[in-house]
């Protein structure tokens, strides 16, 4: 008999047994090459307000350690997340019940960097990288130095440094100056542009992040270029690529098109309606093949 492709890959899901995953270099460690993102619990949903408070309602502490725990059972043993005191508390005591999950941290906005940074060092992440959004708030500024200088500050507290990213451009100036960066976290979707190019590219006035298709391209073009490793988020565009299975298939599949062997994906999770750990897990071992 044969087996349409889906069968096929559950077969040999289930022969490599239900925990295993692919799994790439991270320094000196080992993770999951599919990593589970922290947006949905700390309620960022960037698509509406509305959203946004429906997982903050969700995400109570039981609920974030139930993701957790799937997470763990179906081989995703990898956390990115922010370095604020709710997931460093959440984290605490996950790790207290007895959870292994790795955790990748993303340095709070909303803390002093002199005062975030000792305070994830000592939950012993994988790494630290550099927000995102500051990084580009920083470059639109002209003041690249300053998240320079974090990244060294980062780099003598002893774990792997990370530079997250929106706008292709970074990853282009990062890399021309040689900077010392172990990974990128590189956005697919430019969200750092300006009210002006918004409008411009739409073609009308946009109330909030405007997701641009054409924009995966360009970042994934610096994905591959860059011999640093890129954990590659954003791929269904906060959902937005989320209305049938297809759409999420070849929004992986276009990733691992670009993708270098030791880059890995980050995909956030909000299960209360579906069982979207399993559901990932087997749309990313198909778009593997």
């Amino acid at each position: 008999m044969l087996l349409t492709r889906r069968e096929a890959i559950s077969l040999a899901a289930a022969i490599r047994g239900p925990g295993e995953l692919p799994r790439v270099p991270f320094g000196p460690h080992k993770i999951s090459r599919l990593i589970v993102g922290g947006n949905p619990v700390s309620g960022n949903s960037h698509l509406t307000a509305e959203l946004g408070r429906e997982m903050l309602d969700y995400f109570t502490t039981a609920n974030v350690k139930r993701l957790l725990r799937s997470c763990e059972g179906a081989g995703i043993d990898t956390w990115q997340s922010r370095g604020d005191k709710h997931i460093l508390r959440l984290l605490h005591e996950y790790r207290q019940e007895g959870g292994r999950i790795e955790w990748i941290a993303q340095t709070a906005t909303e803390i002093r960097f002199d005062r975030n940074l000792p305070e994830m060092v000592a939950a012993k992440p994988l790494g630290i990288y550099h927000h995102g959004a500051n990084t580009d708030r920083a470059w639109q500024a002209g003041k690249m130095e300053e998240v320079r200088d974090a990244l060294k500050t980062i780099r003598q507290s002893g774990v792997r440094v990370g530079l997250g990213t929106h706008i292709p451009e970074v990853i282009d100036y990062v890399e021309s100056k040689g900077w010392d960066v172990d990974f990128y976290m590189t956005c697919v979707f430019n969200l750092s542009r300006t009210e002006e190019e918004k409008q411009r590219l739409a073609g009308k006035k946009i109330s909030g992040e405007l997701f641009w298709d054409p924009d995966r391209i360009e970042m994934l073009k610096r994905v591959r270029q860059t011999s640093k490793q890129c954990l590659i988020f954003k791929v269904y565009g906060a959902s937005r690529h989320c209305d049938s299975r297809e759409r999420m298939l070849n929004a992986l599949k276009l990733a691992f098109q670009y993708a270098k062997p030791a880059d890995a994906i980050v995909i956030g999770m909000f299960p209360k309606l579906t069982d979207q750990v399993t559901q990932n897990r087997e749309l990313f071992l198909e778009a593997l093949g």
